[in-house]
């Protein structure tokens, strides 16, 4: 066992990067998926509506613990060796864009049906409508609750510690492990997520509060 140094604090500290390149790809890649989802359960094909909301009830009706392991562990049983970080990013996605699904779809559900019976009365076919009258407006409702979830995605991202991705969380372990001062490691490792989580939940009201519709 050797002295927790400066050195370590920083090796956990500089860690950090990590859990935000994974947290950032894991909720573009979510974005996109959750966009996608959302249109899915508010299109007219029943197929598309029913397999949106069975992904969605899957994804959010498991620990994402187990998908983590899912993701990682599976691949070796057919024989293929899986990164930690491209399995951390894909189950992170995964249920980011289950989550995400909801958001996008209450968003889309927001637009006023105005504007889609006044498209429909100029006769724009369903994706012109959908993505150059509908999408525009709810991305502006979107923006806010996505930001906010990023503060949620952080915080799962320590998770992937299992699979031996090397972000803050496993970082302070590997640090535990050879100076067993738990109470200081952990203690810097909860200051760390703070000093990130809650500007981004300042900003994520801040934009909720800009981009709310005006009430008439």
């Amino acid at each position: 066992m050797r002295e927790l140094t400066s050195g370590e604090l920083l090796y956990i500290a500089s860690a950090m990067r990590w859990t935000i390149i994974l947290s950032v790809v894991s909720l573009v890649c979510g974005m996109a998926g959750g966009l996608l989802l959302a249109l899915g359960r508010t299109s007219e094909v029943k197929a598309l509506r029913v397999g949106s909301t069975a992904y969605l009830k899957i994804m959010q009706g498991t620990p994402l613990l187990m998908q983590i392991v899912m993701a990682f562990f599976v691949p070796g049983v057919f024989g293929y060796d899986v990164n930690p970080f491209l399995a951390a990013a894909t189950a992170l996605s995964m249920n980011a864009s289950a989550f995400l699904g909801d958001i996008w779809r209450g968003c889309i559900d927001e637009v006023p049906k105005g504007q889609r019976e006044a498209a429909k009365a100029l006769a724009l076919p369903y994706f012109v409508t959908t993505f150059l009258v509908v999408i525009p407006q709810a991305i502006r409702l979107a923006v806010p609750p996505s930001v906010g979830f990023l503060v949620q995605l952080i915080k799962g991202t320590s998770l992937t510690a299992l699979v031996g991705f090397v972000e803050i969380t496993r970082a302070a372990q590997v640090v535990n492990n050879a100076t067993f001062k738990p109470f200081l490691i952990f203690s810097f490792v909860c200051a760390c997520y703070f000093v990130v989580c809650w500007p981004l939940s300042l900003f994520s009201k801040y934009l909720e509060g800009r981009m709310r519709p005006p009430s008439h």
